[in-house]
């Protein structure tokens, strides 16, 4: 049945993409495993008999979408957090402010490639970020608002480090 599915995924993939790989076994493992995140905290908010709110509030909304920029862009930039990329992508270049540009791996499985592609891109990262926050708001909603509280603080002081940045260099020359 496996050998079944693989061709037909083959095939699918082979008049998708005729001129260029995609790995679309990569994307499959990614879109299994955020199923996986997303039902296991459906899981155990029902396990832990948290109620889901019936509408979050704007302030949680706004807490959870700086957050999710900050945490998404940290796990998809940062130079700190390339250990975590470097199974799946090459180093290329720096991109400014603390921030790498990788490349992804082409060698090897099409399910490293997948992954490569997801960890270096901070647009895609973002769904799998929000939905764990989100879930954290229902799970730990104390804990969750703490550390949203601290990526939103570090996300509002970058923006502020720029600006700061850009008013000196206004004044200098």
């Amino acid at each position: 049945m496996l050998d079944t599915v693989r061709a037909k995924l083959t095939r699918a993939t082979r008049g998708y993409s005729p001129h260029e790989h995609r790995p679309m076994d990569g994307y499959l493992v990614a879109m299994t495993a955020f199923g996986g995140l997303a039902a296991t905290l459906v899981a155990a908010a029902r396990i832990s008999g948290r109620p889901v709110p019936e509408r979050p509030s704007l302030g949680d909304v706004a807490l959870i979408s700086i957050a999710t920029h900050k945490l998404s862009r940290l796990l998809a930039k940062d130079a700190v957090t390339s250990p975590l990329r470097a199974p799946f992508t090459r180093y290329a270049e720096p991109a400014g402010a603390a921030e790498l540009n990788e490349e992804v791996r082409d060698h090897g499985s099409s399910v490293r490639h997948g992954i490569g592609e997801l960890v270096t891109c901070p647009f895609c990262l973002a769904v799998w970020v929000a939905t764990g926050l989100t879930g954290g708001l229902v799970l730990a909603p104390r804990l969750t608002r703490l550390a949203a509280t601290t990526l939103t603080a570090t996300a509002v002081s970058d923006f502020l480090q720029f600006a700061y940045d850009a008013a000196k260099r206004s004044t200098e020359g």
